[in-house]
């Protein structure tokens, strides 16, 4: 898969080439990665690539020519390779980023993030060359490029071949649309709490339920709006009433 990022800062995306496992990604050559500076792209001798708004207000606004050739010079490069371009944006007034999108995105064998600055970018731009925009949440960040760098550790995460355990993504938090339990390693007991005693049996079939019963648990506890979209089978609303027995919690809106 590759990544094409449109940033004013690329060294930013170090943070996550350099390390774990987006680094033996890219080591692999599962995903490779390539930066566009839309200051490289500036008619301006001094390299501007933001202006005054039209019609006042604080701040600057990105130019639509800069991150357009910008763009336009990632898409041909894809073209050149047999690539259909996917152009993202990040901007809080897009789709919010959950597990489901991730997974879409992770099918798509090139994404190109735009990654903005300042007060936004001219909506002309987004008109000609962004196919999606997204936010990670209800917050506003100083650029794209945090967000570019979560929705890129997520989607890796994805991809065959990246995780040493190709089970691992299965089993994480929104996989199945709920949140994982708590899990537990060495030492057996560490300030007085021991690792309980299910996980210590080697019954599978009773650890495996134990999971899902903490799973529905957890979720119906943190996050009972996932609860709410799921269709629970009569096997999982018995766990998640006898999670709740265990713990003498009352009825809570799910």
């Amino acid at each position: 898969m590759r990544f094409d990022v449109v940033s004013l800062f690329p060294g930013l995306f170090d943070s996550v080439l350099d390390y774990g496992v987006s680094a033996r990604a890219l080591d692999r050559g599962i995903i490779h990665f390539r930066a566009w500076n839309p200051r490289d792209y500036s008619a301006d001798p001094y390299q501007s690539v933001d202006d005054r708004p039209y019609g006042g207000g604080p701040g600057m606004v990105m130019q639509a020519g800069p991150l357009a050739a910008a763009v336009d010079a990632a898409c041909d490069d894809l073209a050149r390779e047999g690539l259909p371009p996917h152009v993202i944006y990040f901007s809080p007034r897009g789709e919010r980023l959950d597990q489901e999108k991730i997974l879409t995105l992770a099918q798509k064998p090139a994404l190109t993030l735009v990654c903005g600055r300042y007060e936004g970018v001219d909506e002309r731009f987004l008109r000609v060359s962004v196919a999606q925009e997204i936010s990670l949440g209800d917050f506003v960040l100083s650029g794209g490029e945090v967000a570019a760098l979560a929705l890129m550790d997520a989607v890796i995460r994805q991809l065959p071949g990246v995780l040493g355990n190709a089970s691992s993504a299965l089993e994480e938090s929104f996989a199945d649309g709920l949140l994982d339990g708590p899990c537990y390693t060495r030492p057996e007991v560490w300030r007085g709490m021991a690792v309980p005693e299910v996980l210590r049996s080697g019954d599978h079939a009773a650890i495996a339920r134990w999971r899902l019963k903490m799973s529905l648990g957890t979720t119906w506890e943190r996050r009972p709006d996932l609860l709410a979209r799921r269709d629970m089978s009569p096997a999982e609303r018995e766990l998640l009433d006898e999670y709740r027995r265990e713990r003498g919690l009352g009825d809570k809106a799910v």
